[in-house]
């Protein structure tokens, strides 16, 4: 391997690193969130025509799920101070697990997606939430039942496995709230978010 080859083969994952992009500094209002990241919005406005998920609803889910961190993942399990693997499969913005995000491609054919890039993470869980309401009967605009659909899985909401678990009832108001609050955000400033970029060099 010569001196250039060399070069690019170590600089390559520094290269992916860099390209990463950092969790939002405002997660709490969804205006900051996509002022700061406008090509997530982009890809959010593709998601609710797509699937006719409001955008609240998954981004409040996100935040609860990775803190819009693009490489999370579960804790790792240790046999006294040896790592066996990590608590589950979830990874990335949607923490999605190797099954369902299999399911997900197979279904979409959308199979070069990446768990850790977010227009495929926002994408899966409008896909997502979506088959919670075909199979569960459960509205795209229900964040309470949608989050507890997708921590149980389909199955698990059907035999009502979350009445079980109070830790998990109160996350999912905690992400139903956030997504109200998201909802009335995004009215006060989705007209700009929408215009184009030549208005907004003029006009802001």
């Amino acid at each position: 391997m010569n001196l250039f080859k060399k070069i690019l083969v170590l600089s390559f994952p520094l290269s992916l690193i860099a390209c990463a992009t950092p969790p939002p500094e405002n997660p709490e209002n969804i205006c900051d969130i996509f002022f700061e990241n406008r090509d997530w919005y982009s890809a959010s406005k593709e998601m609710n025509q797509r699937w006719g998920t409001p955008i609240h609803v998954p981004m409040a889910m996100m935040y609860q799920e990775s803190s819009f961190i693009h490489d999370a993942a579960p804790p790792m399990e240790y046999f006294w101070f040896i790592p066996i693997g990590r608590v589950s499969s979830a990874y990335g913005y949607a923490q999605a697990q190797d099954a369902t995000w299999d399911d997900y491609q197979r279904e979409t054919g959308n199979n070069w997606s990446d768990r850790d890039d977010f227009d495929d993470a926002i994408d899966f869980m409008g896909w997502f939430t979506s088959k919670t309401n075909k199979i569960n009967g459960i509205s795209k605009w229900d964040a309470y039942g949608q989050y507890l659909n997708y921590h149980e899985g389909w199955t698990g909401y059907k035999k009502k496995s979350y009445n079980k678990k109070p830790w998990l009832l109160k996350v999912s108001r905690k992400v139903d709230t956030r997504a109200r609050q998201y909802a009335t955000q995004l009215k006060g400033c989705e007209e700009n978010l929408d215009s184009s970029w030549l208005w907004r060099l003029f006009y802001t």
